[in-house]
């Protein structure tokens, strides 16, 4: 089934890269599959990790995934996918974010902590050669990327106290501190 969801998810990514770019967006959600299964996640979570952007960005539907991947896969991929971005500001999104992972099931904490992880390490790896340009990519600021990034990794902190959750949400903790303390 990973190997179904990884053509899928190509599939419905291609033509897509990562924001300002010039690498295949596909990166990121094998990159988040790779975490999921380094934590030893089930099958279903780390298919999810791989969906877990085809609701946001692509012209997937719950349905079809849920057709293609089974009930449990879809709705983990919906319960980590932000509203419509077009019926909400980016601020308004963030904070249902925040407000939803406070009580998210733990599958749905792990997926979306993945997620991130990857996103703070890449966004790391891009102020190393770009420095505070890279903050002009962004819809937001620095200091609201700032702040998005410091209240997850508070909230991960929290939630995720227990295993190999803990070392992930400490992981993600300390490169939230090396970007913004850079910055």
């Amino acid at each position: 089934m990973i190997f179904k969801a990884i053509e899928y998810a190509t599939k419905v990514h291609s033509g897509q890269y990562r924001k300002a770019t010039r690498i295949p967006y596909i990166i990121h959600p094998l990159a988040v599959a790779r975490i999921l299964i380094e934590q030893e996640s089930r099958t279903e979570v780390v298919c999810a990790g791989i969906l877990h952007d085809t609701l946001e960005d692509t012209r997937a539907t719950v349905e079809e995934i849920d057709l293609l991947f089974g009930k449990e896969v879809a709705d983990l991929v919906q319960s980590v996918s932000e509203p419509n971005k077009s019926d909400h500001t980016w601020e308004n999104r963030k904070s249902y974010t925040l407000k939803h992972l406070r009580s998210a099931p733990p599958e749905t904490l792990l997926i979306t902590l993945a997620d991130k992880f990857d996103n703070i390490m890449s966004i790391r790896s891009d102020y190393d050669r770009m420095g505070e340009t890279l903050w002009k990519r962004f819809n937001r600021p620095k200091e609201k990327q700032q702040w998005y990034y410091e209240a997850l990794a508070i909230l991960f902190s929290e939630r995720m106290s227990h295993g190999g959750f803990a070392i992930l949400a400490r992981q993600f903790k300390t490169e939230v501190e090396l970007v913004f303390k850079k910055a």
